[in-house]
């Protein structure tokens, strides 16, 4: 089975460590828009796509997730000086940029170096910019504000509205997206958006051209993976059902086959059914957050609630059996427990 995941961060992270215990088929496709932290400095002293959200996938991917290659790419500098903050992946991926060029032939160049079971590509080539309509900066809740960047749109104090996607070119200029992500999110048999941070790691995807038209497109069974937990900032009061009407919202043409979300994060289940249905989706819902930490997902149960999903909707490829599932959990996370 085909899986191509879309986001960013530890959203996509978690999708990811979930989806190899499904199949070892998996492409991740990366948000490109981030400017804080490592990634942010990298981005503004040498003009290279940020690493960061790249490297979080690549690791999730690994072979050995905890092998010694993945813990030093995960590894970050401390003390005061240059080199303060950076992580060493980061680093390994900005100098193969420099390198090579070509951000496709140095993912694939690290993941040999990782040995990354699957793909990972970035959604666009270029790095981009995120700018956002929000509402509530002023005395008057209905003035609307635009501010720009991923950190200022995910840390606001008001309520993001909507969000845009620029070029290197500034506004105005229309992001492009990867030729090979958009070949692989086509070539799916199943795709999954989200979880993360909603406006600014899940929802950049379908504002990119090629890959809006890819995902309406595609025949792959689509799989929409709902935050456990309102963002602080980015989507603070936020019900469950509110995340798919802003997805509608931002791309009115896309149908989703299933909607997964955890059984104590939907305090009215009749709502978020409502909510998929206007997307085509069925809602399924799960205990997929870690026990005793309700803003965790839980890979391996989240791997059996895709699974129960996909298992769920006709017409679609043929999915791996249940032992054979069961069997992968053990192997690749044994300190997760099926629920």
């Amino acid at each position: 089975m085909r899986a191509v995941a879309l986001g960013g961060g530890r959203g996509l992270h978690i999708t990811l460590t979930a989806l190899r215990r499904v199949t070892d088929d998996v492409t991740a496709v990366v948000t490109v828009a981030d400017d804080g932290g490592s990634s942010g400095r990298l981005r503004r002293e040498l003009g290279l796509l940020p690493p960061g959200d790249l490297r979080k996938a690549m690791v999730a991917l690994a072979e050995d997730p905890q092998g010694r290659w993945a813990t030093l790419f995960q590894h970050r500098f401390g003390g005061t000086g240059a080199l303060a903050g950076h992580a060493i992946g980061n680093l390994v991926l900005a100098g193969l940029l420099e390198q090579l060029g070509d951000p496709v032939e140095v993912l694939a160049e690290a993941g040999r170096l990782l040995g990354v079971r699957g793909r990972v590509l970035p959604m666009c080539t270029e790095p981009l910019e995120i700018e956002a309509e929000v509402t509530g900066l002023d005395d008057d809740a209905d003035v609307v504000r635009r501010i720009r960047g991923q950190v200022a749109v995910a840390t606001t104090p008001g309520r993001v509205r909507r969000i845009r996607l620029h070029g290197p070119g500034g506004p105005g200029a229309l992001p492009r997206g990867c030729p090979e992500a958009v070949e692989a999110v086509l070539n799916a048999d199943v795709v999954l958006l989200g979880p993360g941070s909603w406006f600014t790691s899940v929802l950049p995807h379908l504002l990119v051209p090629e890959l809006h038209d890819a995902l309406v497109r595609t025949r792959a069974r689509k799989v929409v993976v709902l935050n456990l937990v309102p963002q602080p900032g980015e989507t603070a009061g936020f019900s469950p059902e509110l995340h798919l009407d802003v997805l509608c919202e931002h791309a009115p043409e896309l149908r989703v086959d299933a909607v997964i979300a955890d059984t104590d994060a939907v305090p009215v289940p009749d709502r978020l059914r409502r909510a998929a249905a206007a997307l085509g989706a069925a809602a399924h819902l799960a205990e997929v957050a870690v026990a005793g930490q309700p803003d965790r997902h839980d890979p391996a149960a989240l791997a059996l609630a895709i699974r129960r999903a996909l298992d769920g909707l006709p017409d679609g490829p043929e999915d791996p059996s249940s032992t054979t599932l069961h069997n992968a959990s053990e192997t690749l996370g044994g300190e997760q427990t099926w629920r």
